[in-house]
């Protein structure tokens, strides 16, 4: 305390925070936010961010927070502002002001290789780069799925941080680590980043990756051409094991009886075992009652599809890696419309092909397009302002508009209102404060915790889908 103390009489003293002051401020501020949040969103938000600078102008602070990219300052601004701005306050004892601007910290640009792609951060070892690149094949093990280039939400977080600590105790933490979850929710990836992790530890580590049918095909030709012992010898004396689709191993007995031969032998002799899955054990029909048991006597986590927010992070991550640079209206476009990292993947590849053929820059209305939207719906959409929107919706739901911009919590009325933000932030494109205003002076937290339920809920239920199109065809 009396260190901060000190530290404040001299911001009172002079016009600017002297650099190693900020550092020091900045250092007692994150590790006062460590404590409020979870690992995993600290590691994704706040640990690359740095104060730029601070000022004392008139008995009152301005601060300037500096953030690596454009998402994770819209996120840290959108999300955690008020957090960010009381625990500087409480750290400095004074009001502070603060903005946020897209700057590298210089301190982590030259310290912190970890931060970089594997095969550019040791590009001079081209011979080490080799070795582990054959390593991986070996293994099945993917380079580019890494724990670096994994967005964490709240809808990957406890897998994601489930995965790092098998990574760094395997056979120990938790095993097996049963991940399941719909398509393209990050399950291969996490799998892949424990295995990617391992052998750059230890490249003699023994790790297969593999999918359920791959290991029935080895066992059914194991069978035919009398290798069994072959079979047995390479999947039984490994250091870890990953199965990817276990579920496609159900119904076929001989299989399931040598994988659970398998999966003891590997248990016993303290080696990790990871399995994906569409569905939890309890859920996978034919599948043998010794081997339920065994995969629900480890850690079971189902992983949620990514919200509005972890697939605009999946987005930005996917264009950096093909160095490709978007605004965030097109990554919010993308993000809005597709609502898997599979298919945002997929489109990008066709939109960066399609712009290339056509010869034709990438924006709004060519993304739109692609998007799979008629060139009439753009026009009108662009002549679609808020007020029509909101007549919309109130029209739709036969709602007035003073109970659909009101207070009232009921269902009937707050599901309307929730479309309602999700629409004006969506298709509209338009600021989270802005809409929040729109909506009788809401909190910008309320519109995002709108747009990302009812994201949600439009991937599962028809209802909604056939709500939101209702209201457009409505516009």
């Amino acid at each position: 305390m009396q260190r901060i103390l000190s530290t404040l009489d001299k911001v009172k003293l002079q016009q600017n925070m002297s650099e190693n002051n900020t550092k020091q401020i900045w250092s007692d501020v994150l590790s006062s936010i460590r404590v409020v949040v979870s690992d995993a969103i600290f590691g994704t938000w706040f640990s690359q961010t740095h104060l730029v600078s601070l000022k004392n102008i008139n008995g009152r602070f301005a601060a300037e927070v500096g953030c690596p990219s454009v998402f994770v300052k819209s996120t840290v601004e959108a999300r955690y502002f008020g957090l960010v701005q009381d625990t500087l306050s409480k750290t400095i004892s004074g009001i502070c002001d603060l903005v946020f601007i897209i700057k590298q910290n210089p301190d982590t640009r030259a310290q912190d290789t970890s931060l970089f792609p594997l095969f550019e951060k040791d590009a001079g070892n081209k011979a080490r780069d080799n070795l582990l690149l054959e390593k991986f094949t070996q293994a099945g093990i993917r380079p580019g799925f890494t724990f670096d280039n994994f967005a964490v939400s709240s809808s990957n977080q406890m897998a994601w941080a489930a995965a790092e600590a098998v990574s760094k105790e395997p056979g120990t933490a938790y095993n097996p680590l049963f991940l399941w979850g719909g398509v393209g929710v990050g399950k291969t990836h996490l799998m892949n980043a424990v295995g990617h992790y391992l052998i750059e530890k230890d490249q003699d580590s023994r790790i297969l990756s593999c999918t359920g049918e791959f290991f029935t095909n080895d066992i059914v030709n194991g069978i035919r051409n009398k290798t069994t012992q072959k079979f047995r010898d390479k999947y039984r004396k490994l250091g870890a094991l990953f199965v990817d689709d276990i579920q496609f191993i159900a119904g076929k007995d001989a299989v399931q009886a040598e994988f659970f031969h398998t999966f003891n032998s590997l248990i016993i002799n303290g080696s990790q075992i990871i399995l994906t899955s569409d569905k939890p054990p309890s859920d996978i029909a034919k599948l043998m009652d010794r081997l339920r048991s065994r995969f629900e006597a480890g850690l079971i986590i189902d992983i949620s599809p990514p919200d509005f927010e972890l697939r605009c992070a999946i987005c930005q991550i996917k264009t950096n890696q093909r160095e490709l640079e978007l605004p965030m209206d097109i990554v919010q476009l993308i993000a809005g419309n597709l609502d898997s990292a599979r298919k945002i993947e997929g489109f990008l590849i066709k939109l960066i092909s399609q712009a290339k053929l056509k010869k034709t820059d990438i924006d709004y209305v060519f993304v739109n397009s692609l998007l799979g939207k008629a060139e009439e719906t753009n026009s009108i959409i662009s002549k679609i302002n808020p007020t029509l929107v909101i007549t919309a919706v109130s029209r739709y739901f036969s709602l007035g508009k003073k109970a659909l911009l009101g207070s009232s919590r009921t269902r009937s009325v707050a599901r309307p209102r929730q479309i309602l933000m999700y629409i004006l932030r969506t298709q509209l494109g338009l600021p989270l404060e802005e809409v929040g205003n729109l909506i009788g002076g809401r909190d910008h937290t309320t519109v995002m915790h709108a747009v990302e339920k009812i994201t949600q809920l439009a991937s599962n239920e028809v209802q909604i889908r056939e709500d939101i199109r209702g209201i457009k065809n409505l516009l």
